[in-house]
């Protein structure tokens, strides 16, 4: 890598509907210097999920939107190269919402603090299994979801770093889990990998045909990442009294406008004395760290799989996120930030 310039990729204009290249731009500087108190940060990787489209647009929601000109949000992860902080030393690791860019001077400010990496299996993992996808997936199923051994779970975008780890859960809790993922390679993993009881190809099958086929009006709960028509598909089989968690709208692009039409058998969920609900996994902050130990316990035992996909070079950021929502990604999708 070139030290003595900061790549970066900052937003250019805001997309209408599919995001890419055109909607960045690409800027080369030089290297902050940090101020008293503040770390300098070199970025090895950069995380990406769904999220991040939504947070191009120019809406009031969670977080403020990015503005124009402002380097692009996620989290990372990177190593500690300078330090006027007395709480960090160089050379450690750390994760906090430090963009798509080489370096950041940081004082902690972000969506989320700046944490060290501590003890684990992969300096990436706090990006995922033990950073916010898994969180969505542990508070999602524990707290939303409630799985009781013997019910059937359903789970959408299941192939992705949340979905894959929300099936995973409910099976550790004696669930039937059936994962919808596109493609017989995703598909394959689900079963043989993640331990899935089994997988729906929503690309080359019907998934209403599927369900009805596994499950037939027995679905107790629907974990969804994807909305749309899937959607419509699962509220056709549930079970009385069944439970929708609500985690994302991957099939929308999280697009300001375009959005596709609500759910056409949304009085399943009255003649079904059914439930659906959203979360946002922010909520549960002060309860990361038990969650955590909790998540690192079934990791080391080899009662979850972690699946991690990964880029190489800054200059692929924009692909990569717009990789997202053509169903490119395989477990977590990460970029690992290449020399110059």
């Amino acid at each position: 890598m070139s030290y003595d310039i900061n790549r970066q990729w900052v937003l250019r204009e805001r997309p209408v509907g599919l995001v890419g290249r055109e909607h960045f731009e690409w800027r080369e500087g030089k290297i902050p210097e940090p101020d008293d108190n503040e770390i300098l940060v070199r970025n090895h990787y950069v995380s990406f999920e769904p999220a991040q489209r939504g947070w191009l647009n120019d809406v009031p929601s969670y977080v403020p939107p990015v503005r124009i000109g402002e380097v692009m949000r996620s989290a990372a992860v990177g190593q500690v190269v300078k330090s006027r902080n007395p709480d960090y030393q160089e050379g450690e690791f750390v994760t906090g919402t430090f963009g798509w860019q080489d370096y950041i001077a940081t004082d902690g400010a972000g969506m989320f603090p700046i944490a060290r990496v501590g003890e684990v299996s992969s300096i990436t993992y706090p990006l995922h299994i033990y950073g916010i996808t898994g969180m969505t997936a542990y508070f999602g199923m524990m707290e939303y979801g409630k799985p009781v051994q013997g019910e059937v779970v359903v789970v959408s975008g299941a192939a992705g770093a949340t979905g894959s780890v929300t099936g995973q859960i409910a099976r550790l809790h004696g669930c039937t889990v059936i994962g919808i993922a596109g493609g017989p390679e995703k598909c394959r993993w689900l079963t043989e990998q993640a331990n899935f009881d089994h997988a729906i190809d929503y690309r080359n099958e019907s998934v209403a045909e599927r369900l009805k086929e596994l499950c037939n009006n027995r679905v107790d709960l629907f974990f969804d990442n994807v909305g749309g028509s899937i959607l419509d598909d699962v509220l056709g089989n549930l079970s009385l009294n069944a439970r929708v968690v609500l985690c994302g709208g991957i099939s929308s692009g999280y697009t300001a406008g375009n959005l596709p039409p609500g759910p056409a058998n949304y009085m399943q969920l009255v003649i079904r004395r059914s439930t659906m609900c959203g979360f946002l996994v922010l909520d549960f902050l002060d309860r990361f760290p038990q969650a955590i130990e909790q998540m690192k316990a079934w990791v080391g035992a080899g009662k979850i799989h972690v699946e991690e996909d990964i880029v190489e070079g800054l200059e692929n950021c924009p692909e990569t996120l717009a990789g997202l929502f053509q169903g490119r990604n395989f477990g977590k999708q990460l970029l690992k930030v290449t020399p110059a």
